[in-house]
C-alpha cells in the first residue's frame, strides 16, 4: 500500500465521499461556484453548532464536552476540503499556500509588512483603562 500524507489522504476519502453522495442522492451537476456557495451555509451552520459547543454563554454554567467540539472540527473539515476539491485546489496547493500565508503572518507581527497594524513590538491587544 502506497504512504499517503494524512492531508492527501484527508483529500482523497473526501472526494471519494463527495463522488459517492452526488451518485447516492443523484444531485444534478451544478457549477463548482455553486457547490462552494451551498457549503459555505453548511460551514457557517456548523460554526453555529461550534459555539454551542464551546459554551459561549457567560451567563450560564455549562461543561463542555470535547468529543462534541472534536465532532463539530470534523464536519468543518469535510466541507472545507470538500470546498477545495470543488475550486481545484490540491492538498500540496493547500499546503504551499498555508505556508505562505504563515510566512506573511510571522512578518506582519514583527513589522516585516508594509501593511499598518500588525506590528506586535508597536501594539497591545491589552486594554489601555
Amino acid at each position: 500500500m502506497e504512504k499517503f500524507d494524512k492531508l492527501d489522504k484527508i483529500f482523497e476519502l473526501q472526494e471519494k465521499f463527495d463522488t459517492d453522495l452526488i451518485k447516492r442522492r443523484n444531485i444534478p451537476e451544478i457549477p463548482w461556484n455553486e457547490w462552494i456557495q451551498k457549503e459555505v451555509l453548511a460551514v457557517v451552520s456548523e460554526l453555529g453548532e461550534l459555539l454551542d459547543e464551546v459554551s459561549f454563554k457567560w451567563w450560564k454554567d455549562e461543561s463542555v464536552n470535547r468529543e462534541a467540539v472534536k465532532e463539530e472540527l470534523v464536519d468543518i473539515l469535510h466541507f472545507f476540503v470538500s470546498m477545495c476539491i470543488k475550486a481545484g485546489i490540491s492538498s500540496e496547493d493547500l499546503y504551499q499556500a498555508y505556508l505562505e500565508k504563515n510566512r506573511e503572518n510571522f512578518a506582519r507581527q514583527e513589522g516585516l509588512s508594509d501593511k499598518p497594524g500588525y506590528d506586535s513590538r508597536k501594539t497591545s491587544c491589552r486594554s489601555t483603562k
